[in-house]
C-alpha cells in the first residue's frame, strides 16, 4: 500500500513526499482511514511504529480541507514529555510545510519569554496545539485559551501520562473541551486504568491493535549478570575498538548519569548527558547534536526514553534494570527503528533479577545472559525467589549457578 491511496490533501501529499515517506507502517495503514471516517480511535501501539503520522496526517487532512476553517485552534494534542511534544511538533511541521496550517508547542521548563510567545499563540488562535498538560493548565488558569472550534482531541502515550500522575490534570483539561470532537488516545500499554479512561472520553471508539509491549524482532537483546563497581569497566570493554556511530546509555538517576558522562570522557570518548538539572533549551541542543551524529554517545536518564525520534541507534545499553517493566520496552525501542536492525544491552545486579525477571514475563521471552568478557571475575546470579500458589519458595537458578556436589 502506498499513502496515495488514503486519498488525503494534496498540499499534505506534497509534505509527505518532501519528506520521503512511501510506505505506511502497519499502524497507519490501519489508523488513518478510521480517523478520515470520523471515528473515535483507541490505537494500542508500541515505540517506533510511526503513531505520531497516523493520527496527524488524517487530523492535518481534516483541517486544511475545511472550506470553513478559520484562525481558531481545531486540534489539541495533548503529550506527557516536552520532549515529546518538540518531536511532534517538528513532524507536523514537515507534513504540513505545504499548507498555511499554523502550530504551537507548549511546554514547561523555558523562559517568561516562552510563556509569552505560546500566550499569544493561544490567544490568536494557532489551529494545532501540541502541550504537555501541567503547562496548558498554566494558560487555561488565565482565562484566554479557547476551545470552542475544537474538532480533534489527541492524548498520545496515554500509560505514560497516568504513571506520571497526570490524570486530574487531564480531567481538568476536559472539562474545557466542547464534548462535540473527534478523540483519539494512543497509548503502548493498554491497563485497566487506561481502558477506564478511554471509556469516559471517547464515545464508540474503533480499535487499532498491534504487538504490544514486545520490542522489535529485529533487535538482539541480551543482558550481563555485574556489580555496580563493574559497570563502567564493562562499558569500556563494550565499546573499545567497536564501529558504533550512535549509542544511547539509559541510567535511572540523574548521579550516574553524570558519573557515566565523566568517566567516558576520560576516555576520549564523544559523549554528552542529558538529564533534568539542564536547562531546556541545553536538552534541545544536546538531542538535535545526537540527532545529526555529532554526538556519538548519549547518556540519558528515562526522559529520552520516550519521545526521542531517532533513526539508526547502533546500541542501546540499560546501565540498570527499568523498575517499571515497560520502561524496558520503551528503552529498547530506541535502536532497531524503521526496519533497521539494533542491540540492546542490559547490566543486571545483584538486586535487579526480580524486575529483570517481570520483564521477561511481559515480553514473553528470555533474554540471553552473556558471560562477562575475560578478567571480569564472576558476576552475581540470576535467582528469583518466590511463593508459587503458597507452595513454598521457589528459586529459578540462572547461569552463574554452581550446583553444590548431590553426596552420590
Amino acid at each position: 500500500m502506498k499513502f496515495s491511496e488514503f486519498k488525503l490533501h494534496s498540499q499534505i501529499m506534497e509534505g509527505i513526499d518532501a519528506i520521503g515517506y512511501e510506505k505506511p507502517t502497519p499502524v497507519q495503514e490501519q489508523a488513518i482511514p478510521l480517523i478520515m471516517q470520523g471515528h473515535d480511535l483507541i490505537g494500542c501501539a508500541q515505540t517506533g511504529t510511526g503513531k505520531t503520522a497516523a493520527y496527524v496526517l488524517p487530523m492535518l487532512h481534516g483541517i486544511v480541507s475545511d472550506k470553513h476553517r478559520n484562525d481558531t485552534i481545531k486540534a489539541l494534542i495533548i503529550a506527557p514529555t516536552r520532549e515529546l511534544a518538540v518531536q511532534i511538533d517538528q513532524q507536523l511541521e514537515g507534513f504540513s510545510y505545504y499548507t498555511n496550517l499554523s502550530s504551537v508547542a507548549v511546554y514547561g521548563g523555558g523562559s517568561g519569554t516562552d510563556f509569552e510567545m505560546e500566550k499569544k499563540a493561544l490567544k490568536t488562535g494557532a489551529e494545532v496545539i501540541v502541550a504537555t498538560p501541567g503547562r496548558l493548565i498554566s494558560h487555561l488558569n488565565m482565562g484566554y485559551v479557547k476551545f470552542n472550534e475544537l474538532k480533534y482531541l489527541v492524548l498520545d502515550e496515554a500509560d505514560r501520562m497516568l504513571d506520571m500522575g497526570f490524570l486530574p490534570d487531564i480531567q481538568k483539561i476536559m472539562s474545557h473541551l466542547p464534548k462535540e470532537r473527534q478523540t483519539l488516545l494512543f497509548s503502548a500499554t493498554m491497563p485497566r486504568e487506561i481502558r477506564g479512561l478511554a471509556k469516559s472520553i471517547l464515545h464508540k471508539p474503533e480499535e487499532v491493535n498491534l504487538a504490544v509491549s514486545k520490542p522489535a524482532e529485529n533487535v538482539m537483546q541480551v543482558a550481563y549478570l555485574v556489580y555496580d563497581n563493574q559497570k563502567i569497566a564493562l562499558i569500556k570493554s563494550l565499546l573499545a575498538g567497536k564501529d558504533l556511530p550512535s549509542v544511547l546509555i539509559f541510567s535511572a538517576t540523574k548521579s550516574s548519569v553524570k558519573v557515566i558522562e565523566g568517566e567516558l570522557k576520560r576516555l576520549r570518548l564523544n559523549v554528552k548527558a542529558i538529564h533534568s538539572d539542564l536547562e531546556q533549551d541545553e536538552r534541545k541542543i544536546v538531542l538535535r547534536q545526537f540527532k545529526n551524529r555529532e554526538i556519538q554517545i548519549l547518556v540519558a536518564t528515562d526522559i529520552v526514553s520516550r519521545g526521542i525520534d531517532i533513526d539508526n541507534i547502533s546500541l542501546v545499553i540499560n546501565y540498570n534494570v527499568p523498575h517499571d517493566a515497560e520502561d524496558y520496552v520503551h528503552r529498547v525501542g530506541r535502536t532497531a527503528r524503521a526496519e533497521k536492525t539494533g542491540v540492546a544491552i542490559t547490566f543486571i545486579n545483584d538486586k535487579e533479577t526480580r524486575d529483570f525477571k517481570k520483564i521477561e514475563e511481559l515480553i514473553q521471552s528470555e533474554v540471553r545472559k552473556l558471560p562477562l568478557p575475560e578478567g571480569f571475575g564472576v558476576g552475581p546470579k540470576f535467582e528469583v525467589t518466590r511463593r508459587d500458589n503458597d507452595r513454598g519458595p521457589i528459586r529459578r537458578k540462572g547461569m552463574n549457578d554452581r550446583r553444590r556436589p548431590s553426596g552420590k
